[in-house]
């Protein structure tokens, strides 16, 4: 009797060891350790309002022309277009003024922020060179404010589509410097911008130099957050956009 309460014992004991641990088989261990591939493949539908501007004779002329993108500023975000008509370029050419580029203004929706906008703008410039004659080698981007933010993120993004850029009264991630050291940029700020310290571009500045790269800043001593009025009502900008091709 002894003998057989033993052999029940470790009998028990087997079994139990069994729940705790319980064997898998093959094909459940193989299916466990090995991961499938596979790729997504979705159309993506990208939405973005803008305001398109055609030299006086471009439909006489076989030319291709230069591309300058203007981004607003903050207050002019979606749903209503015509805001982005009161600041920069596209208030310039609603006053009557003439530009020798292709100048394309897109509104930035209103829950969003230039930076994060990225994949539209370049979406929208290949849609532009696509649909109109452009000298892809003379592509200029500039912005004010949430703008200027938005020009340091999509140049360090995207450096290679553009020849020129102008970030004005913004701002960017120094860590993307390196990006830029072959981008010719000038930056504008206020002195006494109360908005957007001065310090966010001077950084931004020195950080694209300190990586071999070729930026300048102009600043206005004593002016505020408003230091694109003046930027975009000097000719020297535009002059300086088109010395400049890749």
């Amino acid at each position: 009797m002894k003998r057989i309460s033993v052999l029940f014992s470790l009998l028990g004991l087997i079994i139990m060891s069994g729940c705790n641990n319980p064997v898998q088989s093959q094909s459940e261990t193989k299916n466990l350790s090995v991961q499938s591939v596979h790729t997504m493949n979705r159309d993506v539908t990208l939405q973005l309002e803008y305001l398109l501007y055609l030299p006086e004779n471009y439909e006489t002329s076989q030319d291709k022309w230069p591309l300058l993108v203007f981004l607003h500023g903050l207050g002019e975000r979606g749903p209503n277009i015509n805001k982005v008509r009161v600041h920069g370029p596209a208030k310039l050419i609603e006053q009557g003024r003439q530009f020798p580029f292709i100048v394309v203004s897109p509104q930035c929706p209103e829950t969003s922020w230039w930076p994060y906008e990225t994949a539209k703008i370049l979406a929208l410039v290949d849609e532009i060179c696509e649909t109109y004659r452009v000298d892809e080698k003379r592509i200029y981007l500039t912005g004010l404010s949430m703008g200027g933010f938005g020009t340091w993120a999509i140049a360090g993004a995207y450096p290679e589509r553009f020849a020129a850029a102008a970030p004005i009264c913004g701002g960017g991630y120094p860590f993307m410097a390196p990006n830029m050291k072959d981008l010719p940029i000038w930056a504008f700020h206020g002195g006494a911008d109360p908005v957007v310290p001065v310090e966010k571009s001077k950084e931004m500045v020195d950080a694209v130099n300190s990586n071999g790269g070729n930026a300048k800043l102009t600043i206005y001593p004593g002016v505020g957050h408003n230091s694109w009025s003046q930027t975009y009502d000097n000719d020297e900008l535009y002059e300086w956009f088109l010395s400049h091709s890749k």
